[in-house]
């Protein structure tokens, strides 16, 4: 029971639950301003500093790592069919939870003495709780968020993606783990140490790439696959309420293995209502808090609307019926597609992998630089960071995911208090975002 409550079997309800409350306190908004969705997301070019498009990259870099691929694959291992549902659902639910965290960041970012935006959820965090006069609250919890963040960094961010890149690399080319340890090494900590604006120039141009090789590479199997496609979709639904409605109501519904499993492997994947991505989307030279959150609610469909739901049928109508994690998932393309995809796929694994590993890699260092600022801090993450590198290309115990499970749920769970705390300031800008002219740019 505790492992349940530690690993997340409160967030299914919890995002739930406060996804609908944002969906019906928002009076559906900014859903029902479809064109200006797409206006946004049209339109989000900028002269200066880090573009809406290129933060959103970055944010998704984070995203669509290895939990497109592991993540699914073990949610399918561990939850059946059904999971994959209920990580549809979780996205559906948690997109405009996204949206909301974004623009609370957008409103709550600072601003460095050469013009560079820089903030996330830490921010306001302390903002939001110093406000109601909670100023020793304010330090605790922001504090307390930042340590979870580099937690989370270091294990899912950095073990559990090094590993699937070492495995593949190792059963595809015969690299030996330590080789892949020392590159990615060579080429993350530099990365990373340069913060934001230099990962998200390099991700920038990566991420649509390795997307557009991914979904191809998906697309090809399933047509060939095309008769059980029907079967596959069958058995999502079937499997997904199996042990609800029909073996023990509410009660058997909610502690559900494929609802908390596709929900938190969903989570892993998307990151929303979690509070990581407001820190690549802080950064952002956006027309309006609103306009950047509508790149948030993309993200979310692109990341498991797509990419997860690509590689979920992919293995349900492959055949392959085993394996673990990233292995199960090569299986899964080289059965139907031979041994090209399996040099396909792994790299797409390394893609993936090396843009989640820097884009977290920064995620950790920005909450050291919050915790201090003193440079030796900032070394030591880094230094942890790179022998993590070389611990998780080699091991990822049970052990990393139960912690990375851990450190998710409760940045989940204290982001939403605080969403929940903000929801007069997240309603007031998207009000005024869905009744103002188009075009118009707001002061931020």
């Amino acid at each position: 029971m505790i492992k349940w409550l530690l690993t997340g079997g409160l967030i299914p309800p919890i995002l739930l639950a406060l996804g609908v409350f944002f969906l019906l306190y928002l009076k559906g908004y900014p859903f029902l301003k479809p064109r200006r969705m797409l206006g946004a997301l049209l339109g989000g070019g900028s002269k200066s500093g880090i573009s809406s498009f290129r933060a959103m990259m970055l944010a998704l870099a984070g995203t669509l790592g290895v939990g497109n691929i592991v993540g699914v694959a073990n949610a399918i291992a561990i939850g059946g069919a059904g999971a994959v549902f209920w990580m549809w659902v979780s996205a559906l639910v948690a997109m405009i939870l996204k949206y909301a965290e974004i623009l609370l960041a957008v409103v709550h970012r600072r601003q460095t003495a050469n013009g560079s935006l820089f903030g996330g959820a830490v921010y306001y965090i302390r903002d939001t709780l110093s406000r109601v006069r909670r100023h020793r609250a304010a330090a605790v919890l922001g504090g307390v968020f930042a340590i979870l963040t580099v937690i989370d960094a270091l294990s899912m961010g950095c073990v559990i993606q090094v590993n699937a890149i070492g495995q593949t690399l190792e059963r595809v080319v015969g690299l030996p783990p330590w080789i892949t340890g020392v590159g990615l090494i060579l080429l993350t900590l530099p990365l990373i140490a340069r913060g934001s604006r230099g990962i998200s120039a390099l991700t920038e141009y990566l991420v649509p790439i390795m997307t557009l090789g991914y979904i191809v590479l998906s697309a090809a199997v399933l047509i060939l696959r095309w008769d059980v496609l029907d079967d596959a979709m069958v058995s999502i639904f079937r499997e997904a309420f199996s042990a609800g409605s029909v073996a023990g109501g509410a009660i058997g519904f909610l502690t559900s293995r494929a609802l908390r499993v596709g929900t938190m492997r969903g989570l892993l994947s998307n990151e929303a209502g979690c509070g990581t991505a407001p820190t690549a989307h802080a950064s952002a030279d956006a027309k309006s808090p609103a306009d950047q959150g509508i790149w948030g609610i993309f993200e979310v469909f692109a990341d498991t609307i797509v990419l997860c739901t690509a590689t979920a049928l992919v293995i349900l109508v492959s055949g392959v019926s085993g394996g673990e994690g990233v292995l199960f998932t090569l299986g899964a393309y080289s059965s139907v597609l031979g041994g090209f995809a399996e040099w396909f796929l792994a790299a797409a694994v390394f893609c993936f992998g090396y843009a989640t590993l820097i884009c977290w890699g920064g995620y950790g260092l920005e909450s050291i630089r919050f915790l201090s600022s003193k440079k030796s801090w900032h070394a030591l993450y880094l230094l942890a960071f790179g022998a993590c590198v070389l611990y998780g290309v080699s091991f990822a115990p049970e052990a990393v995911w139960s912690i990375a499970d851990f450190a998710i749920s409760a940045m989940t769970v204290i982001n939403l208090f605080i969403l929940l705390l903000s929801r007069r300031e997240i309603r007031s800008h998207t009000l005024a975002w869905a009744n103002k002219k188009e075009g118009a740019r707001d002061k931020i």
